[in-house]
């Protein structure tokens, strides 16, 4: 069912009033059919099994629907609860941490801390020089951004499974160790590979260079900047060290200016937090990709075809259905919550709730 929220709503969903620093407006203000978007509101408040939690849309840089139901959820590492979520309750980012992490190595250059994306990984992590071979020396940060370092790496089969590569990681005592004692299977930057290790390493790296864990950067380089005062990272049981990869924790407003950080390449209510070259680079394609999508600094890239438009989108992904879409053609950012894990269906409800719904009403 739909949960109620904190903040009254207006018939269409527009918020009431400003919320964690968003300006609101009407969706017929900026361009977006009302209709559209009821429509979008009770297809999902009768569709148990797509458990979706939160649906939120920005654009022109202006909250203009926000929808909140009440559904089980997994938090990272505990047991299904029923949950009734709102604009107050956080939720897990799960792989959307990845492309946060992406982020906050923009700032690291830019701040010094580190010099270039195509140095060597273990210039970069001295600590593991032991580790060292002639193969696994040219693989650079920048085969990190884009998952193509050519270790062996197993991600396919679940979570679950105490085969999946990013499992054993998850349970060992140093991660990176982990990451970097793995084999070469291809050379750097011709494969990409599905690798929850890549963020491990970069945050590694972060650390490395600050002195501080990615949590601490994050929140000191990229939160706080944003107004983001609440983030929580689920901890990785074998190292007590923050999940990089999968584990950050927010509340869907704060989850919602990262989109609109990136869409305002950079930028937020005029504050430059991350370089412009950065967005434009880390949201530039470098990979091939799965379900014919591009891959590019922990971003995904992809695109839709509405009313016979072809719409190019940028997003951050996450298991259980988790996806934050920017589409800079139309000035929008949208934001899907959900607990599917473990199910194909993920995939659908978002793509359900930007192709069926939120594009469509946008180009009315």
């Amino acid at each position: 069912m739909i949960s109620s929220s904190p903040r009254a709503q207006e018939s269409d969903g527009a918020p009431a009033t400003d919320a964690s620093g968003w300006d609101g407006a009407k969706p017929a203000d900026v361009g977006l059919d009302p209709q559209a978007l009821r429509q979008m509101a009770e297809t999902f408040a009768h569709c148990g099994e797509a458990n979706v939690h939160a649906i939120l849309v920005a654009r022109q840089g202006k909250l203009a629907f926000e929808q909140y139901y009440s559904g089980e959820d997994t938090e990272w590492g505990k047991p299904a609860a029923k949950v009734d979520f709102g604009p107050d309750v956080p939720h897990d980012l799960r792989s959307i941490s990845k492309s946060v992490v992406a982020l906050t190595v923009g700032i690291g250059l830019e701040q010094g801390w580190i010099r270039d994306i195509d140095a060597p990984v273990f210039s970069l992590l001295p600590a593991y020089a032991d580790l060292w071979t002639p193969e696994k020396d040219r693989i650079t940060l920048r085969h990190l951004l884009t998952m193509s370092p050519g270790l062996a790496w197993n991600e396919e089969v679940p979570y679950s499974d105490p085969a999946n590569s990013e499992v054993r990681m998850s349970r060992a005592p140093d991660p990176c160790r982990v990451v970097l004692s793995q084999p070469v299977s291809h050379d750097p930057g011709l494969v990409w590979t599905y690798n929850g290790g890549t963020t491990a390493l970069m945050a590694g790296i972060l650390q490395a260079a600050t002195g501080k864990t990615i949590d601490q950067v994050v929140h000191e380089n990229l939160f706080l900047p944003l107004g983001i005062r609440y983030a929580h990272w689920a901890r990785l049981p074998g190292s007590g060290l923050p999940a990089a990869a999968s584990g950050l924790r927010l509340r869907p407003l704060d989850t919602l200016k990262l989109g609109q950080l990136v869409l305002s390449r950079g930028l937020w209510r005029n504050q430059r937090i991350v370089p412009e070259a950065w967005i434009e680079t880390a949201t530039a394609p470098h990979m091939n990709a799965p379900g014919a999508m591009f891959y590019g600094f922990q971003f995904w890239l992809g695109r839709s075809l509405v009313n016979g438009r072809e719409v190019d989108w940028v997003a951050g992904m996450g298991y259980g259905g988790q996806r934050l879409f920017i589409v800079p053609s139309l000035d929008l950012v949208v934001l899907v919550h959900a607990g599917i894990y473990a199910s194909a269906a993920q995939d659908w409800v978002g793509a359900t709730v930007l192709n069926r719904f939120v594009l469509p009403a946008a180009q009315r």
